[in-house]
Order: C-alpha cells, then structure tokens, then sequence
C-alpha cells in the first residue's frame, strides 16, 4: 500500500446546526413536494428518506451504487423499488458547502427544483447553519486517470492537486453555441461561481420529454429555455456562460455520490448524468485508481493564487 505524508491539521466532518425545510414542484413529476434537511450523526453520509412510503422502505443512501435511473437527472433508489429523483443540484449544494451528513427527508418522489439551480439550498444549509462534528472528514485521491466515452461525448478524471472541475459543450442553437470553464472548489468558488446556473432545456424536446414522463413541472421559472437560437426567459442569464457553468454544478452533485469529495481533476466534453455514473463505476472498479484519505486544511494547489472560475463563451 502507498504510504502518504500529511501536512496540516485533518478537517472535521460537518452536519447541520438545525434542521430546515422548503416547499417545492419536481422538475420532471410536476409533484409538490416539501424537503426537510436534517443534522445527522457522523459518517452517516448523505441519507435520503421519504414520508411518504412505508417507513421499511423509506432510505435510500446517497450513493453512486444506488443510482437507478439518469434520463435528464440523476436518480437514487433502493432495492424496493423507492425512488428519489433530480438529486444532483441538491448534492452539488451539499459538495460545495462542505456538508459530509444530513438525511434528507421529502414527501414525494423528487427534490423540489426551486429556481434550476443549487442557490436555494445554498441558502437553506447558510441558515441551518454548519456544524463541525468529532469525526475526521474523509476525500478520495485519485490516482491514475480512468475515462468513459459515448460517441461525441466523454468524461474523464486525472490526478490533481486540488478539486477541479472543466467542461467544454457543443450546442448547434447560437444561443449556447461553443461554451468551456473550469473551477477549483476553494474559498467558496461554488457558492460564487457556479450555484447560481440554471438548468437549461429546448423547446424542440418538451414535446419528446413530456410524453415520457418528464419535465411535467418545468416551466420559466425554474429553467433556461432556448427556442431555436433565442432564449425564452425575459431576464436573460445570470452569467454568459451560464449554461457551461450548470454542467459543472450537475457534475459537482453527481461526483458527490461517489460518498465524499474527489481530489483530481474531472473533465467532461458534452457529457451528462449517465457518463458521470459511469465515471464513478469504472473508478471504484480499479483499486489502484484511487485511495481514501484525510482531509486536511492545507491540500497542495489550494492556495488564493488559483483563479477560481476560468470560462470562455
């Protein structure tokens, strides 16, 4: 086993100081649902439970082994068939906060999308308040580059001194056109940076997605939508690129579900929920790809010299 030399002083897991709650429409059922977030216990994780089923069947564990479904979002469930859906901007909210546990407890099949960003769970954990706990946090180090490919499409993750996220896409509409960032997730670049993008969508495949099941609650209110080279919402955008910047925010919350935090550098060029999943897959597949390690408060390449956001239209 590789040995490893730590510098600095090992960060503690952190939890809630209360719990807090929302009320919301899912982005896909078009369901009313209310969230609860609540302080869990250390290494609890990310715990998922629903009031609304019976309560043997109710948790779902917050984990990439339990993804059962990525059509347009992530979602976890478990062996009873109970499901959670469009769980990504919710777990790139705790990823960026810090937030190691806390059940997550809803009335309904989906966390509510609120604006199509992560903003208001921002908010909601701000005023919960974070609480350290006496456990050590944990991240995982990758250590030799694993990637997945479909087609055009492709996401990749390398070794890295810090926790840094690129992505690059491709849209045929002027509108998005050719768009690529990149952000390392220090002194609070997620909340600045990226928790504000929103989830985008064409008016060609509302059609498609509604009669699948999908997108039945999405409306202006809660996404960008693009008509052919036009954007629909009167406001217009939060940032320039603010379509390449919520394909990292989905990527933050679906690395989350790898259990902790990655140290490595995850790249993705115009993929999406299902290549993320696989990413994590192939990952946990290799033994030599990746160790668990403590998480210290002087992590290597973490410094202010780091520009937090590097993005190009």
């Amino acid at each position: 086993m590789t040995a490893y030399r730590f510098e600095g002083q090992v960060l503690a897991q952190k939890t809630l100081k209360s719990p807090i709650h929302c009320t919301g429409i899912g982005l896909h059922s078009g369901v009313k649902v209310c969230l609860t977030l609540h302080p869990a216990k250390p290494d609890t994780g990310i715990v998922f439970r629903r009031t609304d089923v019976d309560a043997d069947v109710a948790e779902v564990q917050g984990n990439w082994r339990h993804v059962r479904d990525t059509r347009l979002c992530t979602v976890v469930g478990n062996d009873a068939g109970t499901t959670i859906g469009t769980v990504e901007h919710l777990m790139a909210a705790l990823c960026g906060c810090g937030i190691d546990n806390v059940v997550v407890e809803l009335d309904g099949p989906e966390v509510p999308i609120m604006d199509g960003s992560s903003a208001p769970f921002v908010f909601l954990i701000e005023c919960a308040g974070i609480a350290s706990q006496e456990a050590p946090k944990r991240m995982i180090k990758v250590l030799k580059r694993v990637e997945v490919a479909d087609g055009g499409a492709h996401a990749v993750l390398e070794p890295a001194e810090t926790t840094r996220f690129s992505f690059e896409i491709d849209f045929a509409s002027k509108a998005v056109d050719h768009q690529e960032g990149a952000v390392d997730l220090v002194s609070g670049a997620f909340k600045r940076e990226l928790s504000r993008a929103r989830t985008f969508g064409f008016m060609k495949d509302v059609e498609w997605m509604r009669a699948n099941g999908l997108a039945r609650g999405g409306s202006l209110d809660n996404a960008i939508v693009i008509n052919g080279d036009s954007i629909l919402n009167r406001e217009g955008l939060r940032y320039e690129d603010e379509f390449v910047r919520h394909k990292i925010l989905d990527s933050v919350g679906d690395l989350y579900l790898a259990g902790a935090a990655i140290q490595g550098h995850f790249h993705g060029h115009r993929s999406g929920h299902a290549l993320n999943h696989r990413l994590l897959t192939v990952l946990f597949a290799d033994e030599d790809a990746w160790c668990l390690m403590p998480a210290m408060d002087e992590q290597p390449g973490y410094g202010a010299d780091l520009p937090a956001f590097a993005g190009a239209a």
